[in-house]
């Protein structure tokens, strides 16, 4: 595996620990049989999206429908 540093100018200290994530990484990948499902990703699940109730239609039910309360 090769890691090129494109832009900036990293510490030595820096280098390292991007390189123990990328290291970590690669090893929890690699302890996993093949064929085992992996989960998905939770930005994908439509559940988070109805986490909160929907407001009751009133005149105003429109502001309260973006932000959360």
């Amino acid at each position: 595996m090769t890691i090129k540093v494109i832009r900036g100018n990293p510490t030595p200290e820096e280098l390292a620990a991007a390189l123990a994530v990328v290291r970590a990484r690669a090893a929890a990948m690699a302890a996993v049989p093949p064929g085992t499902p992996t989960p998905g990703s939770a930005w994908s699940d439509p559940s988070r999206i109805a986490q909160r109730r929907v407001p009751h239609p009133s005149p105003a039910a429109w502001t309260r429908t973006y932000w959360p309360t």
